[in-house]
């Protein structure tokens, strides 16, 4: 059944809201009771628009991942070379959590102690897969262009995943670091790592 806009706004605004709630309260802490309280509505509200909590937990988690991707994607289509193209997925990941902080505080929360039916984690530690596929992707295509040095690009795309998230991590516990000089930081190591070695002339 096709959702109406007002309805698609109302749950914007639940997402929202439970953003908000939980980088606020932390996991645990946040209720649908607090959750419906924040966005102004009845628990009944809640429930009519997801179908239980879990649905909406993970609602939020898709609706973070699918707006960072979108910042990402055009910045980084829109660089030159691959190592542009490696500088820049760094570069607009970190901008794009570090301008949203709430929804990096609430994701990381989440990823921590959210848990399927049977008990396990819902979003169990490791990289996120379609970013290290993205990457993957982007390592391989510079490498079939000549730009890149020969390596195996999985280890490679999963090593800068995890540094894009020990920065955030980093300043999610302490908002003083500069993000924008330790992007810099991974950009430049990074290429170090990826650009193809020169042999010196005799």
């Amino acid at each position: 059944m096709e959702r109406t806009f007002i309805e698609e706004a109302r749950q914007r605004q639940l997402l929202q809201a439970t953003i908000e709630t939980i980088a606020e309260l932390g996991y645990g802490q946040a209720s649908l009771a607090r959750i419906a309280q924040r966005a102004g509505v009845s628990k009944g509200v809640i429930a009519y628009h997801f179908t239980s909590k879990d649905r909406l937990i993970e609602l939020v988690v898709d609706h973070v991942y699918a707006s960072s991707w979108a910042a990402v994607q055009p910045r980084v289509t829109g660089a030159g070379t691959t190592t542009e193209k490696l500088a820049s997925f760094v570069h607009a990941e970190i901008d794009y959590y570090g301008s949203h902080r709430q929804q990096l505080l609430a994701v990381g929360s989440i990823v921590v102690n959210h848990r399927s039916a049977d008990g396990s984690l819902r979003y169990p530690p490791g990289a996120e897969p379609s970013v290290v596929r993205a990457l993957v992707d982007l390592l391989r295509d510079g490498q079939e262009r000549g730009d890149l040095k020969s390596f195996d690009p999985l280890p490679l795309a999963v090593t800068v995943d995890k540094a894009i998230t020990g920065a955030l991590e980093q300043w999610a516990t302490n908002p003083e670091i500069d993000l924008r000089a330790y992007a810099d930081e991974l950009a430049r190591i990074f290429e170090a790592a990826v650009r193809p070695l020169v042999t010196e002339m005799p």
